[in-house]
């Protein structure tokens, strides 16, 4: 067969451009047979959907990566994504409540505040506020436009804790306390023993209870779906207690829940009164005033080393007011991935604050893309500081061996174990990482461990 020389140039040049494909290949290859052999080799992640980046930002580069560009599940590690929009757009300290007075009354502006009589603030400058005023006090309601679960929720899950409603005004995390407790336990053994317990509630609220009977003789608390109907089992427990989310109906529940602690009656901005603010709402704006609450980083810290659902949700809806002036996390995220999220890697699918969703899709080096974003943007003192680190947080029970090596954020449902941060190795090296599980069968503490394992020999191979 006879080939031409401009046939023999173009082989030429193929062969060229495999070599350089090999070669780029051949060091992925190497990055990759690295993951599979240390992270890989367990049958417990075996038919599982893996992908992990991490970035040695002094070099530039990624030293390891499987499937990183590939989208995942991230469960509470979107949270990662929240915590930066607070960060950015929030300031220090957290907007309790605005407010637009005139001689005789006050009209509050919630800007969705989750650390209202929350009860891990004790100091609570709002409601300091609103006692010592001598005004009549009204409450304007807002744009709220969005709904009080997130999108792609499991909504079976509403009487759980862990899933509490979004609000614009907030109170006592949107929670109600129930606790039981029981003096006399010494007929327990008997079959027929009715136990005769004090039942209370923190806050104390009116709202209607059912007492049901169950074989398991074991304190519990349900809900209604629509409304605040709680359906209560008594145990034979002497103490026991349990958190359970209320509906919040808009300003509703908060309004019926204000009064006993402020002392005097908040009632919704009359309608007419409510057109002739709109109507001169340049002005009010002019004349707005703003009660801060809590340090914003006081509110961060829980909510990244507890993995508060609650708080990361409330974070875009105060960063949705701060922008827009309305509650619509949609349009924050838009806004964040047309603007300041621009240049990530991957473009997400983000769909709300907590990672509760199993809508939000992201890749392992879009949480590295954020995480150097923020170490830059904000510091790594401050970035130590939020972060949960080895026995701490959602990290008690792991990397507690040298602490204070690894930085970074957790996150947990049915099938996905997620782990994003920083690491520092034995050399003093920051890298920037990303491990993200998906449709794994097995136990998520082995899970774990084997991650756990990789990084530390990550950390001491460099």
């Amino acid at each position: 067969m006879k080939i031409s020389s401009r046939s023999i140039l173009a082989i030429t040049l193929f062969a060229s451009a495999c070599t350089t494909t090999r070669q780029t290949s051949q060091g992925g290859a190497v990055k990759q047979n690295y993951v599979e052999q240390n992270l890989l080799n367990d049958s417990i992640l075996q038919y599982a959907q893996v992908g992990v980046a991490i970035f040695d930002p002094s070099g530039n580069k990624y030293l390891y990566s499987y499937k990183a560009d590939k989208y995942f599940t991230p469960a509470s590690n979107t949270k990662l994504f929240s915590c930066y929009a607070a960060m950015k757009y929030l300031g220090d300290s957290i907007t309790g409540i605005n407010y637009f007075e005139n001689d005789t009354a006050i009209f509050l502006y919630p800007t969705g505040d989750p650390t209202l009589l929350h009860p891990d603030y004790h100091n609570q400058p709002v409601i300091r506020f609103l006692q010592q005023s001598k005004k009549n006090i009204y409450i304007n309601p807002p744009k709220w436009n969005t709904t009080a679960w997130g999108e792609g929720w499991s909504w079976d899950d509403y009487a759980d804790d862990y899933m509490v409603e979004r609000s614009s005004l907030p109170v006592y995390g949107n929670v109600v306390q129930w606790v039981q407790e029981n003096n006399d336990t010494t007929g327990s053994s008997n079959p027929d023993f009715v136990p005769s317990p004090s039942i209370y509630s923190n806050p104390e609220v009116n709202w209607k209870v059912r007492f049901t009977a169950d074989t398991s003789r074991r304190f519990r608390v349900g809900r209604d779906l629509n409304t605040n109907t709680f359906f209560i089992t008594q145990g034979l427990e002497r103490k026991a207690s349990q958190f359970v989310p209320f509906v919040t109906n808009g300003l509703q529940s908060a309004l019926e829940l204000l009064p006993d602690t402020v002392g005097k009656e908040i009632t919704e901005t009359p309608a007419a009164t409510r057109r002739k603010l709109e109507r001169t709402d340049a002005l009010q704006l002019l004349a707005m005033q703003s009660v801060s609450s809590q340090p914003l980083d006081s509110m961060l810290k829980p909510m990244m080393h507890r993995s508060d659902n609650f708080f990361a949700e409330q974070c875009l809806q105060m960063v949705s007011y701060d922008m827009f002036r309305e509650f619509n996390e949609k349009k924050v995220i838009d806004s964040l991935l047309k603007k300041d999220l621009k240049d990530l890697p991957q473009s997400p699918a983000w769909a709300d604050g907590s990672g509760l969703s199993r809508m939000n899709l992201f890749s392992p080096e879009d949480f590295v893309a954020l995480l150097q974003k923020m170490e830059k943007e904000f510091g790594m003192p401050r970035m130590k500081n939020i972060l949960a680190t080895g026995g701490t947080g959602t990290l008690k029970n792991y990397y507690r061996s040298d602490s204070n090596y690894i930085f970074a954020k957790t996150g947990t449902l049915r099938g996905v174990v997620a782990l994003s941060g920083y690491l520092i190795t034995e050399k003093g090296k920051i890298l920037i990482f990303s491990v993200l599980v998906n449709n794994h069968n097995g136990s998520s503490t082995a899970i774990r461990r084997k991650v756990e394992a990789f990084l530390n020999e990550v950390r001491r191979s460099n």
